[in-house]
């Protein structure tokens, strides 16, 4: 059956309105992908089924389920199916795939063409014009990629029934976790974004207050899972038990949807999630041993520890368009944007650049320049294509000499002390350590996306005060480093 609804499924991935996929945040499972979902699932005590597939398109993950029970791998005495597809066009497709089981096999099918996240936030919270809601065993999905809006009907549902969450995905995951009784299980694909961050806060404490973590699966591919749908948003495959005790977290990794190379481990909790951590960030170590930061009795300072702040560029230029200038000119500072930084340092002013040089220094935009000085900066965004997910640089105080301010942009984050610049060598200390190889391996465990969060900086480990003195000395006496310098210069730094 897999086989024949992978037909499907390409014929229909090449058809498809492309604007109403993104409308719905429509991706679909490749049968290979389904297949390996299916057979995360434990076998458990339960001898009734109930399964749930929010967002089951035409039935890829719902089949490899049913014939992993069909062929005795699961064995239950009943089993009974709630399909949930909004998209109608689906429907003859999920329909004819799903009844073929209830005539030969006895599986009781439900589809219901409705909106998941409207009906289960009434389950949840307790609207007495809808059903008693229904507690599945098991939950396997692919939702929907999509940003849910603040006003939106979406949000507001879900706020209702205790759940703030700010995309499509993550919505679906934990709605359907609310619906699984105490010991159920739930398999979903799902975009790795949700690890880290400040929007995803809420989602994680959700999730780890009512469940725990088995398995989480990573593609090292960004782009070869969902291929036929030119999906890059890295993803990872997760199962969630209801009301479970955490305890060691099964590890995976695969480069691409054939499993060829398949790798998996056993993983200590607390290296998936560090202890204490405030933000509760999802590590995915991709190796069985610490990494070198984990191991470094050099690096164990926070940046409070060695008095630094990092904060997010203030300057958001759509807000202040009227005080931006294409050069610089009497009465303005420079204006830093990331394009301003290559790989031979800080270019400004830059010509022919299309974002504005400057910005007009009054009374209205004061309080958003920092004074001029040495700073550290790392770009919030990075290209797919570069070889680093942290790209830092160093705005040198003696680039501006006799400019009393400077303006950074909202697409760079900076490094500082009490919005004050850095002693220099600090600086460039800092630019050394962020660009090593260590905090790129580090960093890759946690963020699956090109974002770089201030909050993700600011809870890292760092060497202490000294030693990133030490390195920036070094850095400005080196003049050209290597990436080969920096990372055997890192690798010798002792306590």
């Amino acid at each position: 059956m897999l086989s024949r609804i992978e037909q499907t499924r390409l014929a229909i991935s090449k058809t498809a309105d492309a604007k109403k996929k993104a409308r719905l945040g429509q991706f679909f499972t490749p049968s290979s992908i389904a297949r390996f979902m299916a057979d995360l699932f434990d076998s458990c005590a339960e001898r009734d089924c109930y399964l749930l597939d929010a967002g089951a398109g035409i039935g890829s993950l719902s089949v490899a389920f049913l014939d992993r029970w069909k062929n005795g791998d699961i064995p239950f005495r009943h089993v009974e199916v709630d399909a949930f597809e909004l998209d109608s066009h689906l429907l003859p497709y999920l329909s004819g795939t799903l009844e073929e089981y209830a005539r030969q096999h006895g599986v009781v099918i439900n589809i219901k063409n409705a909106d998941f996240i409207e009906i289960a936030a009434k389950w949840i919270s307790g609207d007495l014009l809808t059903d008693s809601p229904k507690q599945y065993t098991h939950a396997i999905m692919n939702p929907p990629y999509k940003k849910i809006r603040s006003d939106s009907d979406h949000r507001l549902a879900l706020r209702r029934a205790g759940i703030e969450t700010v995309n499509l995905y993550s919505a679906f995951v934990a709605l359907a976790l609310s619906l699984l009784k105490d010991g159920g299980q739930i398999v979903a694909i799902i975009p790795r974004s949700f690890c880290n961050g400040p929007y995803y806060r809420s989602f994680r404490d959700y999730i780890l207050a009512r469940s725990a973590i088995r398995n989480i699966h990573l593609f090292e591919s960004r782009s070869k899972a969902f291929k036929d749908d030119d999906v890059l948003q890295e993803n990872i495959i997760i199962r969630l038990e209801r009301g479970g005790k955490q305890k060691a977290v099964t590890i995976t990794t695969s480069t691409d949807d054939k499993f060829d190379d398949l790798v998996s481990y056993s993983c200590p909790f607390h290296r998936v999630m560090l202890p204490n951590d405030p933000e509760r960030i999802i590590h995915v170590p991709t190796s069985p041993g610490d990494s070198f930061i984990e191991q470094s009795l050099a690096i164990r300072c926070k940046l409070r520890d060695i008095g630094i702040e990092i904060s997010t560029g203030p300057v958001v230029d759509f807000r202040m368009k009227k005080y931006l200038r294409k050069m610089p000119e009497p009465g303005t500072v420079p204006l830093l944007y990331p394009g301003h930084f290559n790989g031979n340092g800080l270019e400004w002013p830059k010509p022919g650049f299309k974002k504005p040089n400057a910005i007009e220094r009054n009374s209205d935009t004061e309080r958003w320049l920092y004074p001029n000085g040495s700073y550290c900066v790392v770009r919030r965004f990075t290209a797919k294509e570069e070889k680093r997910r942290v790209v830092a640089m160093v705005v040198d105080s003696m680039a501006f000499s006799n400019i009393p301010y400077l303006g950074f942009e909202n697409h760079l984050n900076l490094f500082h002390e009490k919005k004050q610049g850095l002693p220099q060598a600090l600086a460039y200390g800092l630019a050394v350590y962020l660009n090593s190889t260590c905090v790129d391996e580090y960093f890759r465990r946690f963020s699956g996306h090109t974002q770089i969060n201030a909050t993700d900086l600011r809870f890292m480990n760092y060497p202490s005060r000294r030693n990133l003195m030490a390195l920036g000395a070094w850095a400005m006496k080196t003049k050209t480093l290597t990436q080969e310098m920096i990372d055997q210069k890192i690798g010798r730094m002792s306590e």
